[in-house]
């Protein structure tokens, strides 16, 4: 696998090329920014769930001071077993205040994919709707190791019924990669395959960025799917496949963001262990 390095990267003549007119359209990515500092930043819940649970509101404070102003939720009926217990006989209601109140807003959450099922689909956005939610992303299929492209054409077209329900309630239904995505099967790429078949109006994506480290850049599959993503997982790694703070790994975050205006993202969430969060925020938001 071929490891992209961000220094060699700037260094060539034609990616150095790429770059500058990358950086060219930065003042697309911000319409309604002065500045990419002024862009508010958020962070996925996930890697926090332990703290969360045992501190929901003061670690949400804290999260706030290391300089985010979103949260991205993970559903605690969906995420009950795996660390979001603690909140499942929270109103909702209440959630949304508690984040709130440590300055911070919610506008997308992760739901299991049985959450979006025909008979729970219904509950699931009374739930979105009362969180304050604009987003509801599947978190992915969770598809058996022996599946086929079959398999997850069918589970694809199921996201897309969901989705239908979810528009009309006035919401974006999202779906979220992982790194089985980018498998291949049949000698297909599996992500392309759910790209051909999720409804464009429906199903938007949201793309993790840890899948550099296969060999895949958020950058290209933002300019090769114009307006199909909603928002992004934020995580920075090393040659050498080790998690880094945003800015010290190979993933170059100014081509990114210049990307992320053409691939239509509106939100960007932080998603690596606690250690990394502070920097992180810190680097995107000294990004000129």
């Amino acid at each position: 696998m071929k490891q992209i390095n961000r220094r060699n990267f700037i260094g060539s003549t034609t990616n150095g090329l790429a770059a500058t007119i990358a950086l060219s359209q930065m003042p697309m990515l911000l319409q309604s920014f002065r500045r990419l500092s002024d862009m508010p930043i958020g962070f996925q819940t996930f890697p926090i769930r332990e703290i969360l649970s045992k501190d929901f509101a003061g670690t949400l404070k804290m999260m706030a001071g290391l300089g985010y102003q979103l949260t991205e939720m993970c559903s605690p009926q969906g995420y009950a077993a795996i660390g979001f217990g603690s909140l499942v006989n929270t109103r909702p209601s209440e959630i949304k205040k508690i984040i709130n109140d440590a300055g911070l807003s919610c506008p997308s959450c992760h739901f299991g994919f049985g959450e979006l099922s025909p008979d729970k689909i219904d509950e699931r956005i009374e739930f979105a709707h009362q969180l304050g939610l604009s987003q509801m992303i599947c978190s992915t299929f969770w598809l058996p190791k022996t599946a086929t492209l079959k398999d997850y054409q069918e589970a694809a077209d199921k996201l897309n019924k969901a989705a239908e329900k979810i528009k009309a309630a006035g919401m974006q239904a999202g779906f979220h990669n992982h790194d089985m995505e980018f498998a291949k099967l049949e000698d297909q790429l599996i992500y392309d395959v759910l790209m051909a078949r999720f409804d464009p109006a429906l199903v938007k994506m949201q793309f993790q960025t840890e899948v550099i480290n296969l060999g895949y850049k958020a950058s290209d599959y933002f300019n090769k799917y114009p307006g199909r993503f909603i928002s992004s997982h934020l995580s920075d790694w090393t040659t050498d496949k080790k998690e880094a703070a945003i800015g010290n790994g190979v993933i170059d975050w100014k081509e990114f963001f210049a990307a992320a205006k053409t691939g239509g993202v509106k939100n960007f969430f932080v998603e690596m262990n606690l250690d990394k969060f502070k920097d992180s925020a810190a680097y995107i938001h000294g990004l000129a």
